[in-house]
Parts: structure tokens; sequence; C-alpha cells
């Protein structure tokens, strides 16, 4: 898909995976729903490639800057912003109408992510796919402990959500265990597990802006690989529903 041009390490990932199922389906206009979707860094592109997408969020200034990258891109007539929570997804799309739901960085904020899913998976057609993005456990512990908050770090690791407490600015972080029993349970076949940002986060901005593209292709390389996946700052998940 050539239309699909910026690979960054933060999401080169996400899009090799993404890019591939859109190979699959070569020839089709998906429907995708894009929750939490913000600006569109993902819902333009795939617009830009000939899909039709909505975008759902809770920050009207995020869809106003969605709207105008649409307009800017020439796409808007295929990209559709929502205003609304992922807790009230249910209401805002209609069942059993969407090939691919993109869901990143939402589980982890949100009150209860189980109805969350539930809502993800009814939305989806049959065989439909989802991307999944969570916030990684093991790194959050690491990061904490190698800037020397040590309490935090021993909280993080002993809280069942993976959380440092009420000022944590996160609800929950998975480990591949936990996300995909989630996703499991709300009746998706997890197909793919990822690590994203396995290295970028590491480090010194010099190195990785001054060799993006070799940075890119080594965290292709230990992306599906343990030990590099379990210790990223987010883990992807790619499932669909059966068919």
């Amino acid at each position: 898909m050539d239309q699909i041009r910026t690979l960054t390490p933060r999401t080169a990932v996400i899009w090799s995976v993404v890019r591939a199922e859109l190979d699959r389906r070569a020839g089709e206009r998906l429907s995708v729903l894009d929750v939490g979707g913000g600006t569109g860094g993902f819902a333009v592109p795939l617009a830009e490639a000939g899909h039709r997408v909505t975008v759902v969020d809770a920050s009207p200034d995020a869809l106003a800057a969605l709207t105008r990258r649409a307009a800017e891109a020439g796409v808007a007539d295929r990209v559709r912003a929502t205003q609304g929570d992922a807790d009230a997804l249910t209401g805002l799309v209609e069942p059993a109408t969407v090939d691919l739901v993109l869901c990143h960085s939402v589980l982890e904020v949100v009150d209860d992510p189980e109805p969350v899913m539930s809502a993800l998976v009814t939305a989806l057609r049959p065989g439909g796919a989802a991307s999944v993005l969570v916030a990684g456990r093991a790194a959050a512990v690491f990061g904490r402990a190698m800037n020397g908050q040590l309490d935090a770090a021993a909280a993080l690791a002993a809280d069942p959500r993976g959380t440092t407490g009420g000022r944590d600015t996160l609800r929950r972080r998975y480990d591949t265990t936990d996300a995909s029993a989630l996703l499991t349970a709300a009746g998706l076949v997890v197909e793919e597990i990822h690590g994203v940002r396995v290295l970028a986060d590491l480090l010194p901005a010099a190195v990785a802006d001054g060799q993006q593209a070799a940075l890119v292709e080594l965290e292709r390389a230990l992306a599906a690989r343990s030990p590099y996946r379990d210790l990223a700052a987010q883990l992807h998940l790619f499932a669909r529903r059966p068919a």
C-alpha cells in the first residue's frame, strides 16, 4: 500500500500488521472503525488508501483536527468524525457493520475494558479483524526502576492492574497473557502479538532521530520475539471475529 507512507519506530510494527490484512482483502473497500483515533494518524492514511473510516473520540478538539487533516488530504468524504466515549460505543455504531476495528491506547484508560471489547466485537462483521494496542506492564516497571523510582516500580509490579495507584495516568497495564485473555473472553481469536516500541523509548533522541530507518527495521525484527516483545512499551494484538 503505497498510500501509507509514514513509518516511524512507534508505528511501523502496527502498520505492517494492518497492511497485511488490507493486502489480504485487496480490491475491497473496507469499513473501518477507529476508536480513540484522535487526529487521524491512522484514519487519514486508511482513507487515502480507499477505505471508509469512522473515528470515535471523546475530544472535540481532536476531531476538529481530524476533519481538517482529512480535508487537506482530499478524503473528507471517506472520514466520519463521531464524538463519544469508547464506553458508549454500542449506541454509536451499528452491529456487524465493520470490517476492521482499531482500538489503540484505549483499554488502559476506560472505566471497564470488558464492555468496550464486547462492543467492538459486536460492531465487527463475522471474519472482521481488530487491531488492539495496550500499554505494557513490564516496560513500565523497568522504566520506573531505571529512573530511580523503586517504590513505584515495586507497586506497579505487585498491583494486579499494573498501576502505581491514584496518581497513575493509566488505569491498567497488560502483559501478553492478560491482554490475550481479555480479547478471547470477548469472542475474538488472537492471531498475532507484537511488541511496539521495544527500543524506541530507551534510546537517546539523537540516536533515534539520526538512525530512524535502522531503528524501524530493528523494531520490526524484535517485535514478535520473546523476551524483547514482552518488554516493549506497548503490546499490539491482532485478532479476528470468527466467521
